[in-house]
């Protein structure tokens, strides 16, 4: 499956890297919050466990701050808000 990002409601936007591997997921995130607005949300969706630390890194240096996080089947789904 193919990465896809697109826009859910007003201020809310779903990336989904699926099948990626380091360090596609974290390109991807970084490129899709370059595109969000201050405030916006991103609902990032992952299954590449190792990816995870690395993105959690980067949100929190770039200050962005990760609301949230669900793990589910092997799948991660973590909600992103755009400082």
């Amino acid at each position: 499956m193919g990465m896809t990002f697109e826009k859910k409601e007003e201020g809310r936007y779903v990336l989904n890297v699926n099948g990626y591997v380091c360090p596609h997921p974290q390109i991807y995130t970084k490129k899709a919050l370059e595109k969000l607005g201050s405030g916006d949300f991103l609902e990032l969706i992952f299954d590449n466990p190792s990816s995870g630390e690395s993105i959690e890194a980067m949100i929190e240096n770039d200050g962005n701050e990760l609301v949230e996080k669900k793990t589910e089947s092997g799948q991660f789904e973590w909600l992103i808000q755009k400082a």
